[in-house]
């Protein structure tokens, strides 16, 4: 029995001189502390932007919008992903999925270099693109504004959509009125690229029949 008591003593004063280390400090002796707690004579100074200086701050981020930009690098992402090096299963290359045959039309034959030319295969779909105005100058002037199967022509759309399938097609969409389409290997519609990359603004392209790339 004494040594049931002896036990239990000894446990409470364990326990009491444990619970002493968490009793709360003085609130001077965390001031000491650094990092956390400023001593009574530091003197801290802050420092905000006045409002001039606010009024400076540059928050106008680039927007490519309806640009020619935005034009070729929404056709960009839709072709590849924006993916220079893309080579599809149908062996379509770059950025833009070129084939080989439209590739030689532009001049170009080295197509590894090509595939490592970014700046070249920005240079051929300009180029591309001059080629089917000049084949679709007369369906511009004679089939923009107006709307075919409920999709309104526009130059950028047709000049997407010959992208897609060449202009031939193109031209035979419109001249039958929407009834003669085109899809290519994926299930894409030459009517849905129309659609899709309407509106841009690629009046900077100009027309010409046979343009040739500069290779450097």
């Amino acid at each position: 029995m004494i040594k049931r008591w002896a036990y239990f003593l000894s446990l409470a004063a364990f326990i009491t001189i444990v619970s002493s280390g968490f009793k709360a400090k003085d609130v001077k002796q965390f001031g000491k502390i650094e990092g956390f707690h400023l001593a009574e004579n530091e003197i801290t100074n802050y420092t905000v932007p006045t409002i001039d200086e606010t009024a400076q701050v540059d928050l106008n981020f680039p927007f490519t919008g309806k640009s020619y930009i935005g034009f070729k690098q929404a056709v960009g992402i839709k072709e590849s992903q924006g993916l220079y090096k893309l080579v599809s299963r149908y062996g379509y290359m770059g950025k833009y999925q070129f084939g080989r045959s439209a590739l030689r039309a532009l001049g170009i034959k080295d197509t590894k270099d090509f595939l490592n030319n970014p700046g070249l295969q920005e240079r051929a779909f300009k180029a591309l693109l001059s080629k089917n105005k000049w084949e679709l100058r007369n369906e511009i002037s004679k089939f923009e504004g107006k709307v075919i199967k409920g999709v309104k022509i526009t130059e950028s759309g047709l000049l997407a959509a010959a992208h897609l399938s060449g202009a031939n097609s193109v031209k035979a969409f419109l001249h039958s009125n929407g009834n003669k389409g085109f899809r290519d290997g994926f299930g894409t519609s030459l009517k849905s690229y129309i659609r899709k990359f309407g509106g841009y603004d690629t009046s900077n392209i100009v027309a010409h029949p046979e343009p040739k790339v500069k290779l450097k």
